[in-house]
This record gives structure tokens, C-alpha cells and sequence, in this order.
């Protein structure tokens, strides 16, 4: 009886298995079926570059694309891999209709009207070369090359845009820059203009937690481990390859051997060996001999500007430091411009107004943002000519939940308000008049935003969310106001002006903007910092607009603090606008450590500081700032 149970699993389970064989053989995909053109929807290819590099890009056409008909495409480039094989659930899964590679995003690009192309950067996913940095000048030249190649394709209209979020909307601004006349619009969303200074070194405090995180990420994809990525092992490893075998090889590398010789070959550079060497966010990269200058955006302002390309560009105010660059950006280059800022995490997927729940929140939806983005799309590549965008800004009021729309920056009606750090740890509109007065605080070298913040979101675009930092707040050296007497918007970039001496040459300087409820609860609003190192303010032209203390941040300007010597500590913090209540407190909450995501400096130390703010050495924080009367209904 035993027995024939035991045959009977068995027999079951080899059933299974052969069923599962055989849909997987049977499976078509949606990129499978025949236009009505001829060709398979979904085509995988090599492009040759200029110096035998071999460039995998997918390219997809609607479903309707008929012989003759010529239509634009939008490229998405990428170094996290254009697009995955799917194992034997998973082709079991399209032969029954519960599957397909044409994802919802994607497939809403196709409906209406659009070829869309979407690109291995050299060195990552099925392409050839090497990988010496991100975004390197090869790199820039290779898309400029996908561009010839779309234009030369019978279906092409001739007529290019590009689209993408974070690295793939540097890639988009980037397509700006190869002075490819067909390169109509694009649309660089919560992407980086200025790489170290919004995200892997602001203010040039090391974001370490997360270029190690996100290093070894890409040096897993690198390598095709997608078990690796996702820290599965063993069986676990075994089930998760039924469902997704890796990078997906080019249709004529049938078995995948060339993209195995191509990844077993592969030697790319490692971030944070590069990273750790560099002090100063205007440094040379060992590795390559590039900067951040010659491989990010605000670096290709020359080769932009010529072509005027129009811009949808989309960040969040709590997406890393991405708002003031956007706006520096803005103001700076000469080119047509929709900046839209938002109350977003990164890649605009979760609401963040941490005075709002979601559901009172008018906020548009991904789905809205994707529609948004097409409509910008089809006034440039659709019909010749083009309709360009007026240049502005849109942006949110947390607290508030209206949009607005202006111009110039702050926003008319805003006037810069000084809060003077006072005795008692209060924060007052009146200048200090005594001739002596500071504050004494040891850095807590434990102090911390926790594990869901601006800095955080950009791993993957998880919600932003900072409770009550009450609790947090003990940590940190902080001063607050009186109960506002009535409502008030805050809505430009603060700054926040030091005078402090420390007992040691370097040092982290965290600043936090936060409004006390009257029932004292703390919500978090903004923030900014600065390494000591980088203090000096400097005369020297920006490349590209700033709010408040210029920092050149290279090794020329370095300041290393003298221990016991007042220094003067100006910097600013990220751009926000919100609405604050009659009754609340502002408060500015000072501190030498995040370790949540930052080094630590210096590494092994425990810093104190004087805070001055007397007559003769006054500390103070800046604030664009309008009072707005009673609470609206």
C-alpha cells in the first residue's frame, strides 16, 4: 500500500514536472506575435559601435504597427539590465496567459504609438566592453550611435526621445548631450544632475551605506548572479532560477554561450574602492582619471545647450538631495524646461507629506505621471515641429496639498526670515545682543534618521517616512521656537550659518528642519550637511546655480578645522516647501554623525563642540518664508 502511494507522488510530481516542460515549450510570449509589418514584436540584437563593442538593445513595436507606417521611439538605457530570461515556471506561466515580459509600463508606451528601445550600457547586462565608471564618455558616444541606427530603420520617423528614472534618467539627460538632432524631448525622472553632491557625497559627507549597497548590487548584475542579489542559496537559489534565469541574451545567442563568455570576460572598476579614495567631491577618479564633472549632467551643459533639447524632469523633495540640483539645473541651463516637484519617494511609486495621509493627499498617481510623460512626448516626436513645454516649475505645499506653478526661485511672496539660536536652546527672529553665550555638545556618534529616508529610498523607491523624532531629537543639540501666532508656508532653500569651534580638524555637520506639534510631536522636513573640510565659502563662478554658500569642494579650497578655533560653518540645507500651523514650534536640531547612511568624521572620534551665538559670533538659520493667516477649511 505504501508502495503504491510512493509511486503514485512520484509519478505525480514527474507529471508536473513534464507538464511544466511542456508549456514552457509551448510558450509565446507577447514580444513573440508578428506585427502586422512582419517582424516579431519583441526583437533582441547587437548594435557595433564605433570600436567593435558590441551594444544589446531590445526593441519593441506596437502591436499595430503596419508596413510603411513610420513612428518615434523612445529609448530607456540602463546599466541594471534591459531585460531578464525567464526560467521553466515562468515560460509555464506565459503558455497559459499568466505571464509576460511586456510589463504594464511599457506596454502603455506601445499602445499609443511608440517604438520603444531599450539598451545594455557597455559592460552591463548582455553588452560587451568594460565598464571604467558610470556614465562614461564611451558610453555617452554609444547612445549617440543607437540614435543613428534608430533613424536608419524603415519604421522610424526620425524622430528620438528618452525616458528613465534615476541612472536611466541620467542616461535620458545624457542623450541630450551626444548633438544628435533627432533626439527631440527627454525625460530624466529623480535622476542625478550632480551625482556627489545629491547624492554619493552631499555636502562632501560620504554616503557610504548606500554606495555599498548599491556597488555590490551592481557588481552581482554585473556578473549575471541573480541569486547574489537577492542573497538566495541553495534550494532557494534553485526555485528562484525557475522563475528567472538571468540577463536575457540577444535572439542569435541561442543557449546563451556568447552572453556567458561575454560576463565570464567581464572586468568592470568597483565603486567603493574609487569612493574611499576620494576626499573631495571635485577629485579625480583613480580608476578612470575622470571627475563627477566629465560623466555627470551639469558637466555637459556645452553639449546640451546647442540643440536646446526640451525637459520633463521629475524629483521629490525627500529623494536624496536631487531637489537643489534640479533647481540649480533650471535656472542654469539654456534649454526648455517642466520641472515638477513632488511629494515623492524615489521614482514617484509612494506618497511621502508626512503631514498628510495618503488618501487626502492630491497627488498624481504613477499611472498619472506615466500619462503626463507621454503627453510630453507627443507634442515633440508625433508630427514635425514640435510643441515645446513652457518653461516652469510645478511644485507641491506639504502640509497643504495644493500644487503651484512659478518661475522664479523662492516663489514670489517668500522672504528670507532669520531664526537666531538663542539662550536656552531657543531659536528667535531677534539678533543675540550679549557678548558671550554658546552652547557645549558631544557628538553622538549613534545619532540617526533611521532606516526609511530620503537617503534610503533611493535602493529601490521605498516609502520615506521618519516618525516622531522626539526620541531622536535627545541625540542631537537642538533649538526651538515659540508657537507660531499663525500659519506660515516655507517655501525656497534654507541656510543654516555656524559659529563653532571643535575640538578636533574634521567633522560631520548634520542640520534638520522639523516642526513641533503643540502635543510635541516632531515630524522631520528637510535637511542638509557639510564635512568641516569644506567650509571655505568660495568666490569662484558655480557650475550651475546655487541657494545659499557656495563650497567648490576640491582639494584647493579644503579647510581642515583648527581644534579649539571658532569657524564659521555656512551651508545650505534641501530645498522644501511646507505649510507649518498656527501653534507649531520650528525647530533646528544640530548633529555630528547619521549613521544610518553616513561616515563617520573622523572615523574613530568623538568630537565636542561650542556652538556660539552671541553678538560677536552669531549662529542662525535662514528660512523662505511668508506668514498665510488663519488655517484654511
Amino acid at each position: 500500500m505504501l508502495k503504491r502511494i510512493v509511486l503514485g507522488i512520484v509519478g505525480l510530481v514527474v507529471g508536473l514536472v513534464v507538464a511544466v516542460l511542456v508549456l514552457a515549450a509551448m510558450a509565446r510570449d507577447a514580444g513573440d506575435v508578428r506585427v502586422p509589418a512582419g517582424m516579431r514584436r519583441n526583437q533582441a540584437l547587437y548594435v557595433p559601435m564605433r570600436d567593435g563593442e558590441q551594444i544589446a538593445i531590445d526593441v519593441w513595436y506596437p502591436a499595430t504597427l503596419a508596413a510603411g507606417q513610420r513612428i518615434p521611439a523612445l529609448i530607456k538605457a540602463t546599466r541594471y539590465v534591459r531585460a531578464t530570461r525567464p526560467g521553466l515556471l515562468a515560460r509555464a506561466a506565459i503558455a497559459i496567459g499568466q505571464f509576460s515580459s511586456l510589463d504594464r509600463r511599457l506596454g502603455s508606451i506601445l499602445d499609443v504609438g511608440y517604438a520603444v528601445v531599450l539598451v545594455d550600457a557597455r559592460g552591463s547586462g548582455a553588452s560587451t566592453g568594460r565598464r571604467a565608471i558610470e556614465w562614461s564618455p564611451d558610453e555617452l558616444a554609444d547612445y549617440g550611435e543607437i540614435v543613428d541606427w534608430i533613424v536608419k530603420q524603415p519604421w522610424s520617423n526620425g524622430r528620438v526621445g528618452a525616458w528613465g528614472v534615476s541612472y536611466d534618467g541620467n542616461t535620458a539627460e545624457m542623450l541630450a548631450a551626444t548633438g544628435r538632432p533627432a533626439v527631440k524631448g527627454v525625460a530624466p525622472l529623480y535622476d542625478d544632475y550632480d551625482p556627489p553632491l545629491d547624492l554619493a557625497m552631499p555636502g562632501g559627507v560620504l554616503l557610504s551605506g548606500f554606495l555599498s549597497e548599491w556597488g555590490g548590487a551592481n557588481n552581482r548584475l554585473d556578473a549575471n548572479d541573480y541569486c547574489g542579489l537577492t542573497s538566495a542559496t541553495g534550494l532557494t537559489c534553485a526555485v528562484q532560477r525557475l522563475f528567472i534565469q538571468g540577463i536575457k541574451p540577444v535572439d542569435a545567442d541561442v543557449g546563451g554561450r556568447m552572453l556567458d563568455s561575454i560576463v565570464a570576460a567581464r572586468r568592470n572598476y568597483d565603486i567603493m574602492t574609487d569612493m574611499r579614495a576620494i576626499e573631495n567631491p571635485r577629485d579625480t577618479f583613480p580608476t578612470s582619471r575622470l571627475t563627477f564633472g566629465d560623466i555627470s549632467p551639469y558637466g555637459m551643459r556645452d553639449k546640451v545647450e546647442p540643440l536646446a533639447t526640451p525637459m520633463l524632469v521629475r524629483v521629490g523633495w525627500l529623494d536624496a538631495g536631487t531637489v537643489n540640483v534640479a533647481l540649480g539645473r533650471f535656472f542654469s541651463l539654456k534649454t526648455p524646461q517642466r520641472l515638477e516637484i513632488g511629494p515623492w519617494s524615489h521614482g514617484g511609486g509612494e506618497h511621502i507629506d508626512p503631514f498628510l495621509p495618503d488618501s487626502t493627499a492630491t497627488v498624481p498617481s504613477s499611472a498619472e505621471q506615466q500619462r503626463e510623460m507621454l503627453a510630453f512626448f507627443d507634442g515633440l516626436l508625433k508630427e514635425p515641429g514640435g510643441k515645446v513645454p513652457a518653461h516652469e516649475i510645478r511644485y507641491y505645499t506639504m502640509n497643504d496639498g495644493r500644487w503651484r506653478t512659478t518661475t522664479q526661485w523662492p516663489p514670489a511672496g517668500m522672504a528670507p526670515v532669520r531664526w537666531y539660536l538663542g539662550t536656552g536652546k531657543t531659536l528667535g527672529r531677534v539678533a543675540p545682543t550679549d557678548s558671550v553665550g554658546a552652547d557645549t555638545y558631544t557628538v553622538d556618534t549613534t545619532a540617526t534618521t533611521g532606516a526609511h529616508t530620503r537617503w534610503h529610498t533611493q535602493l529601490g523607491g521605498a516609502d520615506v517616512t521618519y516618525g516622531d523624532r522626539a526620541a531622536a531629537d535627545a541625540k542631537l543639540l537642538t533649538y526651538t521656537s515659540e508657537p507660531l501666532p499663525a500659519d506660515v508656508e516655507i517655501t525656497g532653500v534654507p541656510v543654516v550659518w555656524l559659529r563653532v569651534a571643535s575640538t578636533h580638524d574634521d567633522g560631520g555637520f548634520f542640520a534638520y528642519l522639523e516642526a513641533v506639534a503643540p502635543d510635541g510631536k516632531v515630524t522631520y522636513v528637510t535637511e542638509g550637511m557639510l564635512r568641516g573640510r569644506h567650509r571655505k565659502v568660495s568666490t569662484a563662478e558655480p557650475p550651475y546655480r546655487t541657494f545659499g554658500p557656495v563650497h567648490a569642494f576640491t582639494r584647493a579650497d579644503a579647510m581642515p578645522l583648527v581644534p579649539g578655533e571658532v569657524a564659521e560653518v555656512p551651508f545650505e540645507l534641501f530645498a522644501t516647501s511646507v505649510r507649518l500651523r498656527k501653534g507649531d514650534r520650528i525647530r533646528l536640531a544640530l548633529g555630528g554623525a547619521d549613521r544610518s547612511m553616513f561616515a563617520l568624521y573622523p572615523p574613530a572620534a568623538t568630537p565636542t563642540w561650542t556652538v556660539h551665538r552671541h553678538s560677536a559670533a552669531p549662529s542662525w538659520l535662514e528660512l523662505p518664508m511668508q506668514e498665510v493667516g488663519a488655517p484654511q477649511p
